[in-house]
């Protein structure tokens, strides 16, 4: 195999110049993406359409010669497979049949589930078998709480209020309908690793606002036990998570969910987080995706910054969140110039 720098350092390597992939890496800021999108019917035909999701994944690597190739799929589509009727509205965003109950997300057997799936797992077995071998693929699911809120809510923009109520008022039912989302992740993680991907990812999207005892219970507690679920299933690629809003719970995050590494987000104070963290855990992230719209030396700066701060420690540079479709093309090349002149 050829070395997979960013896999080096997920395994703990410290890695210069530090790999770099960029959240949402694949999209509507290169022109190839809007052009493979629109021979889609709609964005779920796009996320099952093995042929057109695996040139979407490429696109990026092939553009700007990232180091990492994220899986072009979608949180949600666990949720599709579990019987949901998940849609995509034009303007409006996903689209959910709400849950409340566990028994409502027990209804589809986690056969059924990963049958549905199955795209998703070719997908992942031509992006792969197209990669140079130099390149890192990273599959991904979301993360029990985040796909919870989904499920719950029915769709995505809110401010998580419903959810947070119905924990605090149904705390059983809630853990109930999160270790479904454990079992039917860890089984569609499994596929995943199985079809060829190198490393896993777990988008933690809502953990913002949550006071510590229910990031303790929706969070922490079912994000370990996925990650306990799939080494049972004996998944062995490192696992990234990614809890976005987190704050300062990051470090309970890092240390106890049994992740391999962590991704910080855009308001991560670096210095003092990453003097915290777990010695020697891989970090990735945290420039802001402003600043990449905003371009010039500004942004040029902060990207020395961030890697400065971490130079003690396994790095993979990213966003602190996804690159944003009026994101213009120059300046992710200036990022990357900046990031691999740095030794």
């Amino acid at each position: 195999m050829t070395d997979r720098r960013l896999l080096r350092v997920l395994n703990g390597e410290r890695v210069d110049p530090v790999p770099v992939w960029m959240m949402r890496q694949a999209g509507r800021h290169l022109p190839e993406y809007r052009e493979v999108r629109a021979k889609a019917r709609d964005f779920l035909d796009f996320c099952y359409s093995p042929s057109l999701a695996a040139e979407a994944t490429l696109q990026p690597v092939r553009r700007y010669g990232m180091d990492g190739a994220i899986l072009f799929a979608d949180i949600l589509l666990i949720l599709d497979a579990m019987g949901r009727n998940v849609r995509f509205l034009e303007g409006e965003g996903p689209r959910v049949d709400p849950a409340t109950k566990a028994s409502e997300l027990a209804q589809v057997p986690i056969e059924k589930i990963l049958a549905r799936l199955a795209p998703v797992g070719e997908t992942v077995e031509r992006v792969r078998a197209s990669l140079d071998d130099s390149t890192t693929l990273i599959g991904f699911a979301g993360s029990p709480w985040t796909v919870g809120v989904y499920a719950i809510e029915g769709r995505g923009g809110t401010d998580k209020a419903d959810s947070r109520k119905f924990g605090y008022s149904h705390p059983e039912e809630l853990d109930g309908m999160l270790e479904q989302l454990v079992e039917a992740s860890a089984h569609y993680l499994l596929m995943q690793a199985n079809a060829g991907a190198d490393a896993l990812m777990l988008f933690e999207s809502w953990a913002e606002g949550l006071p510590e005892d229910a990031f303790e219970r929706w969070v922490i507690g079912p994000t370990a036990r996925l990650v306990q679920r799939v080494r049972a299933l004996g998944v062995k690629q490192p696992i990234i998570g990614f809890p976005r809003g987190a704050g300062g719970l990051v470090l309970d995050y890092a240390e106890r969910t049994g992740v391999n590494a962590v991704g910080l987000d855009t308001a991560i104070p670096l210095k003092r987080i990453a003097a915290s963290l777990p010695k020697g855990m891989p970090v990735q992230g945290n420039l802001d995706p402003m600043r990449l719209i905003a371009g010039g030396p500004g942004m040029e700066a902060r990207v020395r910054e961030i890697i400065t701060a971490l130079k003690g420690r396994p790095h993979i540079f990213n966003l602190g969140h996804g690159v944003t479709p009026e994101t213009p093309i120059p300046h992710v090349e200036s990022v990357l110039r900046t990031i691999r002149s740095m030794t």
